[in-house]
C-alpha cells in the first residue's frame, strides 16, 4: 500500500518541472517581445510603460533566483531591474511632458516604483545577511528615483515622508501636566 501511494510522485514531479520550464520559456518570449516593442516604439509614454513591464518581469526573476539560493544571479537581475526602471524614467523625462499637467506614464512609474520597493524590502527580509547588500542597494536606488518622480508630479511641494509629515500642535501650557514645564 505504501508503494502505491508514492507511485505517482515521479509523474507529478515531471509535470511540475515541465510547467516551470514552460513558464520560464514564456517569460523569456515575453521579455524578447517587450524589448523589441521598446526598440520600435516612438511614443515615449508607451516606451516607459513597456520598460515598467520589463522591470516587473525582472523582479519576478529576482525573486525566483533568491528563493533558489542563486544570490549572484539575483544580483545581476537586480541590476537589470534598476536599469529598466531608470530607462522608463529617462523616456518620460526626454518626452518633454510636464508630469503635473500630463501625468500619464509618470503615475504608472510612481506606482511601479512603490510596489517594487515594497517587494524588494520583503525580499531582503528573506535573504541571508551576507547576500542582502545588492537588494538593499537596489531598494535605495528605486526609492531615490521615486522621490524624483514625485517631485515632477508635485512640483513645489515636498514629497510625503515621515520627516515632512505635519506634526500635531503642542498643547497650551495650561494643559501640560504638573512638573512638565
Amino acid at each position: 500500500m505504501e508503494r502505491e501511494r508514492w507511485a505517482g510522485l515521479p509523474v507529478w514531479l515531471a509535470v511540475l518541472a515541465m510547467m516551470l520550464a514552460g513558464s520560464c520559456a514564456q517569460a523569456r518570449d515575453m521579455e524578447a517581445q517587450l524589448v523589441q516593442r521598446i526598440q520600435s516604439e516612438k511614443n515615449p509614454v508607451k516606451k516607459a510603460k513597456d520598460e515598467i513591464k520589463l522591470a516587473q518581469l525582472k523582479l519576478g526573476e529576482v525573486q525566483v533566483a533568491y528563493s533558489q539560493g542563486h544570490a549572484e544571479a539575483g544580483a545581476k537581475l537586480l541590476g537589470a531591474l534598476v536599469e529598466a526602471m531608470k530607462s522608463s524614467w529617462k523616456f518620460l523625462q526626454e518626452s518633454g511632458r510636464k508630469a503635473s499637467k500630463h501625468p500619464e506614464g509618470f503615475r504608472e512609474l510612481d506606482i511601479a516604483l512603490r510596489e517594487n520597493v515594497r517587494m524588494l524590502q520583503d525580499l531582503s527580509r528573506t535573504v541571508s545577511y551576507f547576500d542582502r547588500a545588492p537588494v538593499t542597494n537596489a531598494t535605495q536606488q528605486l526609492e531615490q528615483e521615486r522621490e524624483e518622480v514625485l517631485h515632477e508630479l508635485f512640483p513645489g511641494g515636498k514629497a510625503h515622508s515621515p520627516e515632512n509629515s505635519p506634526q500635531p500642535p503642542a498643547p497650551p501650557k495650561s494643559e501640560l501636566p504638573a512638573g512638565a514645564n
